[in-house]
């Protein structure tokens, strides 16, 4: 279904309902999203970021050992295109984890159904951990026998460090690099990108933009795509 507007156009008017009529902006949200055909504002932009995922990046343009920045503001597809890689991995024989501090594992799941994949198909190669304990360390136990060329999914980059008992994210990226390299992994950081972005006169977020709340050296990262407005760009950071 074609929106009658741009996405963040869309977005915009919901914030000046949600100022004008005093509501909250996840009621705004909703009501644009009826007025353009859909029941809630999560249909909305489920079903329209998928709708961009073939213009992204694509699973033949990683390399095994791979650190990667999947960066996008909200409803922009980040989630949909970090599982589209995943499956394109399992289509070529390869195994998938999707480790993440946002969802469940039934919204992993369902997700699956909005870029057109049947998650039954790829149930034995794709393994989900929603732990509380998420961080660099137990993604290296977890994965102490992957084989090269799994695909690895973080969800997201910022929380790897919201416990105070973990290390710092720099030293967790550091980690993860490394091992990445030994074993051949390709490692994909979804990422958020600071709300700063939005009154930007620039297509694409950049480096500069990835919100972060604590120091971390970008360039531990080999590639970033940056996801906008259901396009994408793919830089070499090294």
């Amino acid at each position: 279904m074609k929106l009658t507007a741009p996405i963040y156009h869309l977005k915009r008017k919901a914030k000046r309902l949600c100022r004008d009529e005093a509501i909250s902006l996840h009621e705004a949200l909703d009501r644009i999203a009826v007025q353009e055909g859909y029941s809630n504002w999560s249909l909305l932009a489920a079903k329209h970021a998928a709708a961009g995922i073939e213009t992204a990046i694509q699973h033949s343009q990683l390399d095994p050992g791979d650190l990667v920045l999947l960066g996008a503001r909200p409803g922009q597809g980040k989630t949909l295109r970090s599982l589209a890689l995943a499956v394109e991995a399992m289509r070529a024989g390869h195994r998938a984890f999707f480790f993440t501090l946002e969802y469940t594992v039934a919204d992993v799941i369902g997700r699956f159904t909005a870029i057109k994949a049947d998650y039954d198909q790829f149930a034995s190669l794709f393994e989900i951990d929603c732990s509380d304990t998420i961080s660099a360390d137990h993604i290296v136990d977890r994965l102490s026998t992957a084989n090269p060329g799994t695909l690895v999914v973080v969800d997201y980059l910022q929380l790897l460090d919201q416990r105070r008992e973990n290390p710092t994210l720099g030293d967790q990226v550091r980690k993860l690099r490394a091992f990445a390299r030994q074993r051949g992994l390709i490692i994909i950081f979804i990422s958020q990108i600071d709300r700063s972005f939005e009154a930007a006169a620039r297509p694409f977020p950049d480096l500069d933009d990835i919100r972060m709340p604590n120091p971390l050296d970008l360039r531990l990262f080999d590639k970033a795509c940056f996801l906008s407005k259901g396009e994408a760009r793919l830089q070499s950071i090294n």
